[in-house]
């Protein structure tokens, strides 16, 4: 909901979403999701290889660490709401939000 917002191309992000891969993406994104995707299904299979062939996408370090950053933290977070039982808001929330308050966050 918010990338489509921010992009203003909710058809590209449900692209994205459904088969990355095969999305209209530049090949660097691409191989920024491969990355992720192995560093959130399978982080012990993160090697020096893993990261060598990111980097010779183009990726830099700060790029990598940053991905994996925003990774770490949202399986934080959903390990976090599932053990305590914290409900998700309404469907309709996030549209209603970023209809109200635009990409500034959560503050008024």
């Amino acid at each position: 909901m918010v990338a489509a917002h921010l992009l203003g191309d909710r058809e590209l992000v449900d692209a994205v979403c459904e088969d990355f891969e095969s999305a209209a993406i530049p090949e660097k994104m691409k191989a920024l999701l491969r990355y992720l995707a192995v560093v959130n299904d399978h982080p012990a299979r993160v090697t020096q290889a893993r990261v060598d062939e990111a980097r010779a996408a183009g990726l830099s370090d700060e790029e990598l660490y940053d991905g994996a950053t925003v990774c770490a933290i949202f399986n934080f977070f959903n390990r976090w709401i599932d053990a305590t039982g914290v409900p998700d808001v309404p469907g309709h929330f996030y549209a209603q939000h970023l209809e109200t308050h635009g990409d500034t966050g959560y503050a008024p």
